[in-house]
């Protein structure tokens, strides 16, 4: 018997448990309540109307099937996920795409593509040199003819069996199945949409926001208890958003030392660190109704990578009347704390319900997760307690 089959369940155990519901798990009263919706009450639709703690698919069911294609958003709706997340990027023709990156050497076969061969070329995305095919150098008719992949195989080798399975879903293809899927379920879908890169964009003309609220006009989900939130790494993407669209917006932030790439573009000193502080916390607030930190932010690391002492973080930005909804959680050893790794092998699953019930106890709102069947489970748990 192999370490992981010793201390953890395996992956097609956490899947089915997920999929046959909380009830016939025959989980406690208490985890089935936060499965229907222990949120901070309000209106049908509101953004304070999610289960806490909210679940969100990362890219879909990243951990079981290539990220951003429908067959991910698919398994991460059918397997319970309150949220299913999308990366928007655009195309050469100003069509929105599902894509972490505008990059799409490692998510699509394009390599294999010779008729795009010279389409492979560096540029600088936010600072930082890249050399591939890029969404922005394409149309949606030629990003039509790649098929998705997996963009991690040597950590996720079984979901090399879907390469080739999914072509790139545009936003409004995902809006429609969104829409079908609320029809067939008597609820709805809710979305998690991100401005990927969005300064980078607009210097080049294919600004992301104002064709992004055209979609969400023309699907009636462009008001404040409309079933998505809009996100960004840039605070002026969220605020541009803001002043063209009612729905619920969040403000993501990544290591203390950085700065957005709006920031960087317009000089503002600013970094992720004075962010966090309670003066930034409440320019925030001003215009967005919740933050995504990175875990790092909650809880930081120590030098051997193991948990330390969490931060005031949330119980500053819950004073501002914020949201957290930090990111991201992985069942696999190599993307836990040093503290939940279990075995030698870097891809097996460690004691992620462990990390789970660490974060949690910080009071966060939710988080984002690759493996939504887990995350479902660890959050009953919580609520159990």
């Amino acid at each position: 018997m192999t370490e992981r089959a010793r201390t953890t369940p395996g992956r097609r155990t956490l899947l089915g448990a997920a999929v046959l519901g909380t009830a016939a798990l025959g989980l406690p009263a208490a985890a089935q309540a936060a499965e229907r919706g222990r949120g901070h009450g309000g209106g049908h639709g509101s953004l304070r109307d999610l289960p806490v703690p909210t679940v969100i698919g990362h890219r879909g069911a990243s951990g079981y099937r290539p990220e951003h294609t429908l067959g991910s958003y698919q398994l991460a709706l059918d397997m319970g996920a309150h949220i299913v997340e999308q990366d928007l990027v655009p195309t050469k023709d100003g069509h929105l795409v599902c894509r972490h990156e505008n990059d799409i050497t490692a998510t699509t076969d394009v390599a294999d593509h010779p008729e795009f061969a010279a389409r492979r070329t560096t540029k600088s995305i936010d600072g930082a040199s890249l050399t591939g095919w890029f969404t922005e150098d394409f149309t949606l008719a030629e990003l039509k003819t790649l098929r998705a992949k997996e963009r991690i195989p040597g950590s996720r080798p079984d979901n090399t069996l879907y390469d080739g399975r999914w072509t790139i879903p545009t936003f409004e293809e995902v809006l429609r199945w969104a829409e079908k899927e609320g029809r067939k379920r008597g609820k709805p879908v809710w979305l998690y949409v991100e401005t990927k890169h969005p300064t980078y964009f607009r210097e080049l003309g294919l600004g992301l926001e104002e064709p992004l609220a055209r979609l969400l006009r023309r699907h009636g989900r462009d008001r404040r208890n409309s079933p998505l939130i809009l996100q960004s790494f840039e605070p002026t993407s969220v605020q541009r958003l803001a002043r063209l669209v009612d729905t619920p917006r969040i403000v993501l932030l990544s290591g203390p030392k950085t700065r957005p790439w709006d920031f960087v573009r317009s000089g503002d000193p600013r970094t992720v660190a004075d962010l966090v502080k309670p003066a930034g916390l409440r320019w925030m607030a001003s215009f967005a109704q919740g933050i995504g930190p990175t875990l790092d932010l909650i809880v930081p690391k120590d030098a051997s990578g193991r948990l330390t002492t969490p931060t005031t973080l949330v119980r500053d930005a819950h004073a501002e009347g914020l949201l957290l909804h930090p990111y991201t959680l992985r069942n696999e050893n190599s993307f836990l704390p040093a503290d939940f790794r279990r075995g030698t092998d870097p891809n097996a699953y460690g004691d992620v319900f462990g990390a789970y019930a660490a974060y949690f106890a910080t009071g966060i709102d939710g988080i984002f997760a690759d493996q939504p069947d887990t995350a479902l489970l660890a959050a009953a748990d919580h609520a159990g307690r």
